[in-house]
């Protein structure tokens, strides 16, 4: 059998890796404050039991499956049970509540691994031949559903495997280009380069466990995409496997020849054909990089900061600004300080934000990076230090910012700890111009809000801007509450209210977590009705019979998808659950309200939504401490599996004891809880000539994936 490593079937990362919280005492109080969850009581389930999983018979034929080992070798395909359940989905907190739930409608029928762009062209023309579905497979970090078969799906379906493809195979050093095969992880790509002096400079959350294949299929940006670009920038050639031929995109720096193909091929999720290579753009390493930290007496200016920074002669590698809520979430997950200067370890520093004349209600916390040669980095930061002063900023140094390139991306894993525990956290993104930026994050915090109120939970939910441009940027928002007794119907409308205050409030549907099924009800809003119409022809025109991963991007008209906005059927759902019976405590009183929301920007901002009071900072001690400490992921070679999953009896928790437990999970975001995927409004009827959008997510459609939680 092949040598790909994935990530576990049931969660994020790998094995024996865990979030753990009980070196972090602001941690657990945050979530009790916040999702009235006590971590100290809280039933925990660890691993479900992959023998109660349930996976349909492969539909592939025995000479189909010859065929395809005559290809790639009898090794390097399998219609294996294991290999089917990890290709079957991404790491989406719905994929995850499904598959604990054993609630796998559809897999794979087959998983191929091909080694070359000539096996993948075989491949494609016997698929093609035989009319079976190909849906290419890189690190299986997705969250949008770009990588499930659609679940009415009666056609052989074919998992391709891009791992064994994984090599940087040529650097123009004069170009600054590298020809890198699209099955290349992060790490692997960024190792071989680095081995030569180059960086690729794209780190997204991610990057651990996804590719470059993947980071094209779905226009991926990275945390120091300020400097470097979002791959769409990045990438300037590649190569994508067709039905009978290859579409050759030369790595040329700009081009008048048409409508780009390239920026077609970008985002397409594997629905025009397979890349198997791209030309990249790669820049030497830096001599000197740095992550300073620095807070803001309020979100509101912080993001002004952040739009002066944007149009003046600086270029940092990142900017990066978190509202109140996160930059709380962010104290709350810093270790317990030890041995740190009087300056930032006791009440100093918040005592110079009161003498500052600043609410620590409201302060905001915010990463700025330099790279580049000595004086390159010091001139930068003297730019912007004077734009960070003259917006009431304080710089605290670079010990925080050392800390978050160390844990950036294993705040994943929280995600997993949260639902071990019966709740949800989620994340999801937006884009806007700079003057909606704040009216677009008020919006959603209020929509959230409502939603939390709706579902009868009690709910938090955080953001910061990031990915920084000329005209606007990024709000990344991270999302969580306590599962109801439907877990799926909870997340749905808390998911679906957070998508639609995107086009509410001028926002885009995704910045850079793609489209598939999951934001596909919204595609109309975010690019018309005649838009989705010239898209769904360049589909109808590139893939007749829909081979190439349908129903991803445009969802396929009036089809029940279950994860696209529709319903899954009430009838499938078993009554299984994986998620714990949960003790909810009454939510503490906040001991303080916040300072009401600043007005508007003088950018012409629209007036802002008013805010929900932001509950008091739990110790103004916590300021100080993470300017010192921060949170990682830890190895958990002692972690237990819970009890087995069963297909029709509910699932038993395991008698692990939540206090001490040392859980293994995931966290979409940047430091977070995850998100869910709500319900909105059903899409309008459509005439004959405008392709039929996807029926929105409406609340009661969801299936009811049976969950115990908090009374």
């Amino acid at each position: 059998m092949t040598d790909v490593k994935h990530m576990k079937w049931w969660g994020w990362g790998v094995e024996g890796v865990a979030f753990e919280h009980e070196d972090k005492p602001g941690f657990a109080p945050f979530i009790l404050e916040n999702l009235a969850l006590d971590l100290h009581t809280a039933t925990k389930v660890g691993m479900p039991d992959f023998d109660g999983v349930t996976v349909a018979k492969s539909l592939a034929t025995p000479a189909f499956t010859k065929s395809l080992s005559d290809i790639v070798g009898v090794s390097n395909v399998s219609t294996d049970k294991m290999e089917r359940v990890v290709h079957a989905y991404g790491k989406s907190l719905r994929d995850l509540v499904r598959i604990r739930a054993n609630q796998i409608e559809r897999t794979p029928d087959v998983v191929v691994y091909p080694e070359t762009e000539s096996e993948i062209q075989q491949i494609v023309d016997i698929a093609v031949a035989a009319n079976a579905v190909i849906i290419p497979f890189g690190g299986g970090s997705n969250i949008g559903g770009s990588l499930e078969p659609l679940r009415t799906e009666k056609r052989i379906v074919i998992s391709l495997d891009m791992g064994r493809m994984n090599r940087v195979l040529e650097i123009d050093s004069d170009a600054g280009l590298a020809r890198i095969q699209a099955g290349a992880l992060g790490p692997d790509l960024e190792e071989q380069l680095a081995g030569k002096g180059w960086t690729i400079g794209h780190f997204p959350d991610s990057f651990t466990h996804s590719t470059l294949g993947g980071w094209i299929a779905t226009r991926s940006s990275g945390m120091q995409s300020d400097k470097y670009g979002d791959i769409a920038d990045i990438t300037r050639g590649l190569r994508l496997v067709r039905p009978g031929g290859t579409v050759v995109i030369r790595p040329i720096p700009s081009a008048s020849n048409g409508p780009s193909v390239r920026e077609m091929i970008l985002g397409s999720e594997g629905r025009l054909g397979i890349v198997t290579e791209a030309w990249v753009q790669v820049h030497r390493v830096p001599a000197k990089r740095d992550v300073y930290a620095y807070f803001f007496p309020n979100f509101e200016t912080g993001l002004r900061a952040m739009q002066e920074i944007a149009e003046s002669d600086a270029a940092p590698s990142i900017t990066r600004v978190s509202d109140n809520m996160e930059t709380r979430f962010s104290l709350a997950t810093s270790k317990e300080s030890h041995g740190v200067t009087k300056f930032v370890s006791g009440t100093v520093l918040p005592a110079i934000f009161r003498s500052k004349g600043w609410n620590l209600d409201d302060i905001c916390l915010s990463f700025i990076g330099y790279e580049g040669s000595e004086r390159h980095a010091k001139l930068q930061k003297k730019l912007v230090d004077r734009i960070v002063k003259k917006y009431n900023g304080m710089g605290v140094g670079t010990g925080p910012g050392i800390l978050y390139d160390q844990k950036k991306f294993d705040t994943p894993y929280i995600r997993d700890f949260l639902l071990d525990r019966g709740a949800a956290g989620d994340v999801s993104e937006s884009a806007a111009p700079w003057s909606k930026l704040l009216g677009l994050h008020d919006g959603v915090v209020k929509a959230a809000h409502e939603a939390f109120d709706k579902i009868g939970r009690k709910g938090v939910i955080i953001s910061h801007l990031s990915h920084s441009y000329h005209s606007g940027a990024c709000l990344y928002f991270t999302f969580g509450f306590v599962f109801g007794k439907d877990a799926l119907h909870d997340y749905d409308i808390v998911k679906s209210a957070i998508q639609q205050a995107f086009i509410d409030n001028g926002g885009s549907i995704s910045h850079h977590h793609g489209v598939g099924l999951e934001h596909a009800p919204w595609l109309e809003d975010d690019i018309s009705a005649t838009g989705v119409s010239v898209l769904q022809g360049l589909f109808d025109s590139a893939d007749p019979k829909g081979n190439f991963n349908p129903g991803k991007v445009i969802a396929v008209p009036g089809l029940d998808q279950g994860n696209s906005g529709s319903a899954l059927k009430a009838a499938a759902a078993p009554k299984a659950t994986a998620v714990p019976k949960v003790t909810a405590a009454p939510a503490p009183k906040a001991t303080a309200t916040a300072a009401p929301a600043p007005k508007a920007t003088a950018t012409a901002a629209p007036k802002a939504t008013p805010r929900r009071p932001a509950a008091k900072t739990a110790a103004a001690g916590q300021v100080a401490k993470a300017a010192t400490t921060n949170s990682a992921a830890k190895p958990n070679s002692a972690a237990k599996p819970s009890a087995a999953v069963k297909p029709s009896a509910a699932v038993k928790p395991s008698a692990a004891k939540p206090a001490t437990a040392k859980p293994a999970g995931k966290t979409a975001a940047a430091a977070t809880a995850a998100p869910a995927s709500p319900a909105s409004k059903p899409a309008a009827a459509k005439t004959a000539a405008t392709p039929t959008a996807a029926p929105k997510r409406t609340a009661g459609s969801a299936a009811k994936t049976k969950v115990n939680a908090a009374k």
